[in-house]
């Protein structure tokens, strides 16, 4: 089985088509949901207390919002949140990659923002990355709600998009509409299946 990496940066357009993928039978697992899903469990939000501070729990419950302004503006505190969150993500996306070979699928996608952030590219067989112009990315995340000191935050904790381009098996540039992205997926699906067959070889 072909483990493939599907990466980019906030407002790229990753998420849009890892969902295209989905929809077209594909099995991909968001990395980024899964951490979310973390930061829910109990011994998770004991450690941010302990490590971070004891201001991010309010009436018992993880304030994200107050988490994440921190720590899009704290590079060092970002880090430590990673050192909590990463090895349970990891664990996970084991079980999961295991349980796709075990129903026999031929590849697994990995959508996983901090890709190259972290080791995690070293642990995957080919890399996609959706791209797009910053001028596009700040428009979007703009329609999102956020501020452009949050947006530039953002935008600084994460390798820059040419970076990343240059390390991919695949570019998929998200400048153009839904349409656009659609067709160029369609040429996307063709080489994972080339992937595929070269992987069952």
């Amino acid at each position: 089985m072909i483990i493939i990496g599907i990466t980019g940066i906030i407002g790229s357009g990753k998420t849009t088509t890892s969902n295209i993928l989905r929809k077209k039978g594909l099995r991909v697992v968001d990395l980024d949901s899964i951490a979310k899903k973390a930061v829910l469990l109990e011994d998770v939000q004991h450690e941010i207390a302990s490590k971070l501070g004891a201001e991010y729990i309010e009436d018992g419950k993880l304030s994200t919002s107050r988490l994440q302004q921190t720590v899009f503006s704290d590079k060092n505190k970002l880090q430590v949140l990673e050192s909590i969150i990463h090895p349970r993500v990891i664990e996970k996306l084991a079980k999961e990659i295991e349980a796709a070979k075990q129903n026999g699928r031929r590849s697994i996608l990995v959508d996983a923002p901090l890709l190259f952030e972290t080791d995690l590219y070293t642990k995957v067989d080919k890399i996609i990355v959706v791209s797009t112009t910053m001028e596009r990315v700040r428009e979007r995340l703009k329609q999102r709600g956020h501020t452009d000191e949050d947006i530039t935050n953002r935008i600084l904790n994460q390798i820059p998009l040419r970076e990343k381009e240059k390390k991919a098996d695949v570019v998929l540039f998200n400048n153009g509409s839904r349409e656009d992205l659609e067709r160029d997926i369609e040429g996307l699906l063709r080489r994972i299946k080339e992937w595929e067959v070269v992987d069952a070889s």
